[in-house]
């Protein structure tokens, strides 16, 4: 590993919230799941990290909306280790603020007349993170 400057651990990398990801393609998500678990599935086509997620993220994706519908089958008793897996999963795919600050990526809110801009200086720092 090589050394990086105070700079470059303190960068930020900044892409637009809610940028028109192409999700074409897509597997919808499972009529089966619970309702929470598909409208979180869905609502990660509509985030912005999702301008970093390739298709095995995707896949993570429906694995963690997967382990959330069986999370929120009221006929289970909670698993304290389902969810504290479920939640490792998602701080994965960085679906909260907490997630993508410790990876430094931040999402910057639409300006007036719909223009964002992204700033994307730490992508490695991302990729170092995820194993990419």
């Amino acid at each position: 590993m090589g050394h990086r400057s105070k700079e470059e651990k303190d960068s930020v990398t900044k892409v637009p919230a809610g940028a028109v990801v192409d999700v074409t393609g897509l597997p919808e998500p499972d009529e089966l799941w619970h309702p929470i678990a598909q409208d979180w599935y869905l609502s990660l086509r509509e985030s912005g990290q999702a301008v970093f997620y390739q298709p095995s993220d995707w896949a993570m994706a429906r694995y963690a909306a997967e382990l959330m519908s069986r999370a929120l089958d009221p006929e289970r008793i909670p698993n304290g280790q389902l969810i504290a897996a479920l939640n490792s999963l998602m701080g994965s795919l960085l679906v909260t603020e907490g997630d993508r600050r410790r990876v430094r990526v931040e999402l910057e809110r639409r300006k007036s007349g719909g223009e964002t801009t992204a700033n994307v200086t730490a992508l490695d720092d991302y990729r170092s993170a995820f194993g990419g």
